[in-house]
């Protein structure tokens, strides 16, 4: 989720508690659920219900084990193919637990329909910006460009979010608008790449059954 400078800060911060967890038997699959868990109770138990600082507090708090998850994978020897697709449908768990939350509140006490449609086609296009890439992967080609990852998309949702939770006018409207931009641009990039990389090339054969 994060790019590799901000990987090697958090990881050396995670080491001891790395350390604890590996003593005590405790799989990365499990702080993967867990930190899933506490990311879903925090949007749906607080941002959805318009305790929007806390909510954003909450989630950022367990977003961060989706370092902590791979950082104990790696020291229990490397993780495992079930771990690393578990890991990924799950971050997309997190996403529309957030947006979600989001349209739910602006819809209701929020009372901005304009804005919970920005955040429905942000969660939309954050799917879309995913799906390319491993449906590209899964062809063998590789679609690693685009301003707007997973890392930039939950910094911009989750300041606004926090900041106009304490009073910031304009923060959560700000950073919904700027990825909503973003994520087209995004889009359009992985699309644009896949294209590049796809020209001339066809689909891997099948051999007929016999």
């Amino acid at each position: 989720m994060l790019g590799s400078g901000a990987r090697a800060a958090v990881g050396r911060f995670w080491a001891p508690v790395v350390g604890a967890l590996l003593r005590a038997g405790v799989t990365a699959d499990a702080v993967t659920v867990t930190g899933t868990l506490g990311a879903v109770a925090g949007a749906v138990g607080l941002i959805a219900t318009g305790h929007l600082f806390w909510g954003a507090f909450t989630v950022t708090v367990f977003v961060l084990l989706d370092m902590l998850d791979g950082a104990l994978a790696r020291a229990r020897g490397g993780g495992s193919l079930f771990g690393a697709v578990l890991d990924s449908s799950l971050d997309r768990v997190v996403d529309a637990a957030v947006f979600g939350a989001l349209v739910w509140w602006f819809t209701g006490e929020g009372d901005n329909r304009l804005l919970a449609l920005v955040a429905l086609l942000c969660l939309v296009l954050g799917v879309l910006t995913s799906y390319v890439k491993a449906r590209a992967e899964g062809v063998g080609l590789r679609c690693d460009v685009g301003i707007v990852e997973r890392t930039e998309r939950l910094i911009l949702v989750l300041t606004g979010t926090g900041l106009y939770g304490l009073g910031l006018p304009y923060a959560v409207h700000v950073g919904l608008w700027v990825l909503l931009a973003g994520s087209l641009v995004t889009v359009v990039q992985r699309g644009v790449e896949v294209h590049r990389q796809a020209s001339g090339r066809s689909l891997p054969s099948t051999p007929a059954a016999p």
